[in-house]
C-alpha cells in the first residue's frame, strides 16, 4: 500500500480546498507524494476540463500547479523541521504568488503528471518550481511561493 499523500495529513479544518482538500466532494482531491527529491502527483482530467476540443483548460492546469505546490510546501516545511507530517503543530501553506507558463497545449485524455522541486525554504515561506507532463512532454511550467497559514486564520477556523 502506498504511503499517505501530503494532503492526507491536513487537519480537517484545513482540508476543504477545491484542488487538494480531501473533504471537498466536488474538488479535484489531488494526492502528492515524495519521489526522491521531487514531489509527484497524477491527475486524470475529465471531459468537463476542456478548453477547446481535445485540450485541457488552462485554469485547471494552473490549479494543479497551485495545489500540488502548496502540498509540496507543507511537506518541505516538515522536512526542514526534521519532523513527521503527523506531528503538531500542523503546517499548512497558502499561495502568495503563482506564475504559470503554458509551453504548449496540454492534450485532454492522457493522465497528467505534476512534478515539483523545492527551490527555497525560508522561515514561513517555501518556493516550489513545477512542471506538468502529458504524453512524456512538458506542457506547463510554474513557480509557486507559498506562505504558512497565519496563526490568526488557524484560530478562526478552529472556532468555526
Amino acid at each position: 500500500m502506498r504511503e499517505k499523500a501530503f494532503q492526507d495529513y491536513y487537519p480537517d479544518h484545513m482540508a476543504h480546498c477545491y484542488g487538494c482538500g480531501r473533504l471537498n466532494e466536488f474538488g479535484h482531491q489531488i494526492k502528492s507524494y515524495w519521489d526522491g527529491e521531487e514531489s509527484i502527483c497524477h491527475f486524470q482530467p475529465g471531459p468537463h476540463h476542456i478548453a477547446i476540443p481535445g485540450y485541457v483548460y488552462g485554469g485547471m492546469l494552473a490549479s494543479l500547479i497551485d495545489c500540488h505546490g502548496t502540498g509540496t510546501a507543507a511537506a518541505a516545511g516538515y522536512r526542514a523541521e526534521n519532523r513527521a507530517m503527523d506531528t503538531d503543530p500542523p503546517l499548512r501553506y497558502l499561495t502568495a504568488s503563482l506564475h504559470v507558463d503554458y509551453l504548449k497545449p496540454t492534450p485532454l485524455g492522457p493522465m497528467l503528471e505534476v512534478r515539483g522541486k523545492v527551490k527555497e525554504v525560508k522561515s514561513r515561506k517555501v518556493v516550489i518550481v513545477e512542471w506538468i507532463v502529458a504524453n512524456g512532454e512538458v506542457t506547463v511550467r510554474g513557480e509557486l511561493v507559498a506562505v504558512q497559514v497565519p496563526d490568526q486564520i488557524v484560530q478562526e477556523l478552529l472556532r468555526k
